[in-house]
């Protein structure tokens, strides 16, 4: 999450709205506010406040849905054989991904170059949901089914918090997080005795996967989108 205060120069560029030395112009002329007052070089922003750019200084705003294959990473490669999802995706658009799904999972992804919606999206006291369909080992007990859902003791001492549970079969769940601990599913299934076969994300907040297959994408626009930004308080 960003440290706020934070200079206005700062904030603008972590929102992907432009550059530092591109924002620096923008306040000069008077296209910045912060709290319906012109900005001044140097302002510096809290986390609540509202920030308004100019509407003709403004850049288009694009949103897609994207299905990551398994073995892509999202975020920057380490090594020369790692690929990460903007190695291989090719919208045209310059955009980047909301969060993180690991290397071993696969499915849905947001991808934008709207930077507003980066901390609301990821803010885990907002409560945004994220469902996954998760497949595992072995013959699920009932027993297990219920730990998952009341929360389960991970090998760093976290408890997660009560989620929705649901079997598909018995070898197949689905659950809805509103948390988003490092490999966290894996982690509950493993301190219960299971193992992760298969792990797809299909939901996050509003937007669903689909029928997207792994590799593709979708712009989302039309009422989706109004009703995804509108969960999110923004428009």
């Amino acid at each position: 999450m960003a440290e706020y205060p934070m200079r206005i120069n700062k904030y603008l560029a972590l929102k992907n709205i432009c550059s530092r030395r591109e924002a620096d112009g923008l306040i000069e002329a008077g296209k910045i506010k912060i709290n319906n007052k012109r900005a001044v070089l140097g302002d510096k922003v809290q986390e609540n406040d509202v920030v308004k750019v100019a509407q003709n200084c403004q850049k288009k705003l694009f949103y897609y849905a994207y299905n990551k294959p398994m073995g892509i990473i999202t975020h920057s490669p380490q090594g020369e054989k790692e690929k990460s999802i903007m190695d291989i995706v090719k919208i045209p658009q310059k955009v980047y991904p909301i969060g993180r799904l690991d290397k071993d999972s696969w499915g849905l992804i947001i991808l934008t170059n709207d930077g507003r919606i980066t901390d609301k999206v990821l803010n885990p006291e907002k409560k945004h949901e994220k469902e996954y369909a998760v497949r595992v080992n072995k013959v699920m007990s009932a027993s297990f089914v219920d730990k998952m859902a009341r929360g389960v003791r991970l090998d760093d001492g976290y408890k997660t918090k009560e989620c929705k549970v649901q079997t598909i079969n018995e070898g197949m769940f689905s659950i809805i997080l509103t948390e988003g601990k490092k490999r966290q599913i894996r982690r509950m299934c493993s301190a219960l005795g299971y193992n992760v076969v298969d792990l797809k994300r299909v939901r996050i907040m509003s937007i669903k996967i689909k029928s997207l297959k792994p590799g593709e994408f979708r712009e989302i626009k039309g009422d989706e989108l109004k009703n995804f930004l509108l969960e999110l308080g923004l428009s």
